[in-house]
């Protein structure tokens, strides 16, 4: 049986991509393949300067642009300033078991960064996009509850790896409840989530004991894939013809390697109940809605 690749990426000339953390790890490599199979690739990255030496190693035709998801001010500004159609949006960025924070907003962190700031910017930008939508969750969305009357942990007690599953588990409910209303908006714009599996990134070690970091980073040379490999699920939901909310990961064992397949996810991660509840929550807190007009 073939194992798909990204020697296997259509042709992408005279296509626009944006991809959300494109300065390093998965983001990077979606980005890089992306643009190796000709389409205009926008790095929409936090860390200008980063982005900037991402791209320059990149071939094709890249752009770099500002946009800090724990921020919702800098969302609007890098909506606001997009002209022309995008045929696909790849909600990559995020941020790992970080210590209790919050956003610019005040969001819990990583809720706020991850799913919050996606979401936002995923509205903003509908009526510009054609094609699809591929939203980054992870195999920690499994261990994630989603408790929509304690989203800053106040009563259950934050834990780094609790906000993580359950921002993850955001990702899976928002693309559930994204594919809906394209649907129901007779909308061409299919809505898909993916996720990397165990790959070689900086993700979850900023502010760690650097002796914990050493470690992470020597685990992830001898058993990590690259930043290549775990681009791979991205890739394949972006431009191979699935059915919308369908859900890619790696096909190895326990999903932590491999070549992309269709993936199992958690019973709460398929619930259209939560995911509407999630969908009219996020819209009250950022203030963005649905853009596009239901057909009668």
């Amino acid at each position: 049986m073939h194992k798909w690749t990204a020697g296997d990426l259509p042709d992408l000339t005279g296509r626009t991509v944006v991809v959300t953390g494109a300065a390093s790890g998965v983001g990077r490599g979606t980005a890089a393949a992306f643009s190796a199979a000709g389409a205009r690739t926008v790095l929409a990255v936090r860390d200008v300067a980063a982005g900037e030496r991402a791209a320059a190693a990149m071939p094709g035709h890249t752009e770099v642009r500002e946009l800090d998801l724990a921020d919702l001010a800098s969302v609007r500004a890098f909506a606001e300033a997009w002209r022309g159609e995008l045929d696909i949006l790849v909600n990559n960025a995020g941020v790992a078991m970080t210590p209790h924070g919050h956003t610019a907003d005040g969001f819990e962190l990583q809720f706020g960064t991850n799913h919050l700031g996606h979401f936002a910017l995923t509205n903003l930008l509908l009526p510009s996009i054609a094609g699809r939508v591929v939203t980054v969750a992870s195999g920690a969305h499994k261990a994630g509850v989603l408790d929509l009357d304690d989203l800053d942990f106040a009563r259950s007690g934050y834990s780094p790896v609790k906000a993580y599953g359950r921002s993850k588990l955001a990702n899976l409910l928002f693309t559930l409840e994204l594919e809906r209303r394209c649907r129901e908006a007779g909308s061409s714009v299919r809505a898909l989530s993916s996720h990397p599996g165990y790959s070689a990134t900086n993700l979850g070690t900023k502010g760690r004991n650097p002796q914990l970091v050493k470690i992470v980073h020597l685990a992830g040379r001898y058993f990590a894939q690259t930043e290549a490999q775990g681009a791979l699920p991205s890739l394949y939901a972006a431009t191979q013809d699935l059915p919308g909310a369908s859900y890619v990961g790696p096909d190895g064992r326990y999903e932590l390697h491999g070549h992309p397949a269709l993936v199992g996810r958690s019973a709460m991660a398929s619930d259209p109940v939560l995911a509407r509840r999630l969908w009219e929550t996020s819209e009250r807190l950022t203030g963005v809605t649905f853009p596009l007009i239901a057909k009668p």
